[in-house]
């Protein structure tokens, strides 16, 4: 954490100046201090909530006066009109900061986040469900790399039917779909999904059809006694970024263009949504990947002179991520599940055999419950 030394009321008090001992100086502006004051008057104590909106600050806003406090490592604002007295740390204003530099031409990917291939994910993150409900520590450590490589494994779950609930309920709540709270994934005839056949499975994402998209999804093994139906995990961050380097026309295609999906199920279930297949925020980070070619809809988003190039790209993305050196395999052994961040990872299945049993149980979560738990498990 890096120490402030000094600061100066900039701008005819609009805005601060901090200068640091380590790092380049952090200016912030009046509106905003105000907004994010921390006294009793301006947030809830209890909760944390703000209590004033927007339109309360007055627009003409001002710093008189600014004092620093190395010893008590804070500083203290008096604003006009109001006469508000704000008493900030150096810790909140330096976790906080805003003033950075940035280039919104260039794709990034949060810092939390590490990409792999088969080559570099050298340990998959892997508990043992009784040390994940008794062990808080590793519980942490364990999400925070589902967090990081999105995906790990668990081990020792129970295998019975619902388990798949209990393992959703360490770290968020389960979210029920046209699929029931949880799924089986068995062979049957007339399949209303070909996931539900011995088929194998392309690498895909689950679900791009939904609006939004399940963000979590758990896989539980309660049987296999078939030969095949291995399991393999794919980064699709790490593939959009191959593509980029291979290709920067293709990655933004897929990235300017939504594609478009469907699922048409029995009990009048239909599903349509529309997503580029890679998914950046405005200020260009990559967010989320929707792939499945068993759920594109015909593409109608893709101006006509676009249209060749774009299945081009599409072609591109998916051979990339059809290398067998972009793929983690392994095998789930009764009692194994395996947890993908639906939004990044890609998984895949290789086909088995009819005879014998096969049964894996899923279900899905979302990802703010995960990132919620890694928090409240870090204040700990």
């Amino acid at each position: 954490m890096s120490l402030f030394t000094s600061l100066k009321v900039i701008n005819s008090g609009k805005a601060i100046l901090l200068y640091r001992k380590y790092g380049a100086p952090l200016r912030y502006h009046s509106t905003w201090l105000r907004d994010n004051a921390l006294d009793s008057k301006t947030r809830d104590k209890n909760n944390g909530q703000r209590l004033i909106s927007i339109s309360d600050i007055p627009v003409n806003i001002c710093i008189k006066s600014a004092s620093i406090d190395v010893r008590d490592k804070s500083i203290t604002l008096k604003f006009l009109p109001d006469k508000k007295e704000v008493k900030f740390s150096f810790k909140w204003l330096e976790v906080n900061a805003y003033d950075k530099k940035s280039n919104n031409s260039e794709i990034w990917i949060n810092s939390n986040l590490k990409v792999w291939s088969n080559a570099t994910m050298k340990n998959v993150p892997v508990i043992n469900y009784k040390n994940a409900k008794s062990n808080k520590k590793l519980l942490l450590k364990w999400l925070k790399s589902l967090h990081r490589y999105g995906f790990a494994k668990m081990t020792g779950c129970e295998k019975k039917s619902g388990t798949v609930t209990k393992i959703a309920k360490l770290f968020g709540y389960v979210r029920e779909t046209n699929y029931g709270k949880w799924f089986d994934v068995k062979s049957k005839t007339n399949a209303v999904n070909l996931a539900y056949t011995n088929l194998g499975l392309q690498a895909h994402t689950d679900n791009p059809y939904r609006d939004p998209v399940p963000t979590i999804q758990i896989l539980h093994c309660i049987k296999k006694s078939t030969k095949g139906g291995d399991s393999k995990v794919v980064d699709g961050f790490n593939a959009a970024l191959k593509l980029k380097k291979k290709n920067k026309k293709y990655f933004n295609l897929l990235s300017k263009y939504c594609s478009r999906f469907e699922f048409k199920g029995k009990k009048n279930v239909h599903l349509k949504s529309r997503f580029p297949m890679i998914g950046l925020a405005p200020d260009n980070e990559l967010i989320s990947i929707h792939f499945n070619n068993r759920s594109v809809a015909p593409i109608v988003d893709v101006p006509y002179k676009e249209m060749l190039n774009y299945y081009k790209a599409y072609r591109k993305f998916s051979d990339i991520i059809n290398k067998p050196t972009m793929a983690v395999n392994f095998k789930l052994n009764p009692g194994d599940c395996f947890i993908v961040d639906n939004t990044r990872v890609l998984h895949a299945r290789t086909p088995y055999r009819a005879k014998g049993s096969r049964w894996l149980q899923g279900c899905y979560a979302d990802k703010d419950g995960l990132l919620s738990k890694i928090s409240t498990l870090s204040k700990i």
